[in-house]
């Protein structure tokens, strides 16, 4: 599939649904920023999603995510969202972290969470092509979303050891 699916009426759609221009003219999904999950397991590594041809940076790697809604803090929409993506138990993981790229117009924030119990992660819409858990070691060999792989040395360098 090429082409996204097509979105809900303007009525039946969240107002953070939507992009965002900065001044170069660059584009970021989300009118009120966006958050994603990386759901990291001491022996399983973390959790990638192959992001859909058709969406931004389509065919990488990166965490599952999206757009935030109005007034909706970053933990809870990145859990929000890698529930609807990837089928993350919220009652399976503890925050332990966030680390926040804002741009003055637009943010992302990554929330970082340790998985208490390993869960299978389920396909659950048409945002990816697959789910892996990834040893830490070997997220490097991955094409990574431009995003995530910018912050994902500092990411790393914040998780416990192991």
């Amino acid at each position: 599939m090429t082409q996204p699916p097509p979105l809900p009426p303007p009525h039946l759609r969240d107002p953070g649904d939507a992009w965002v221009e900065g001044p170069d003219g660059q584009r970021f999904w989300g009118r009120f920023g966006a958050a994603g999950l990386l759901a990291w397991h001491p022996t399983a590594g973390i959790l990638l999603q192959h992001r859909a041809e058709w969406s931004h940076h389509g065919g990488t790697w990166g965490i599952p995510g999206g757009a935030r809604k109005l007034d909706e803090s970053a933990a809870d929409a990145a859990l929000r969202e890698s529930h609807e993506e990837a089928g993350v138990p919220a009652d399976q993981v503890t925050v332990l972290f966030e680390s926040v790229v804002d741009l003055g117009f637009w943010s992302y924030t990554t929330v970082v969470v340790r998985v208490d119990e390993l869960f299978a992660p389920v396909v659950a819409d048409l945002e990816s092509l697959e789910l892996r858990w990834v040893a830490l070691n070997a997220v490097d060999a991955l094409p990574l979303h431009p995003g995530f792989a910018a912050s994902w040395p500092a990411l790393r360098a914040q998780l416990p050891a192991a």
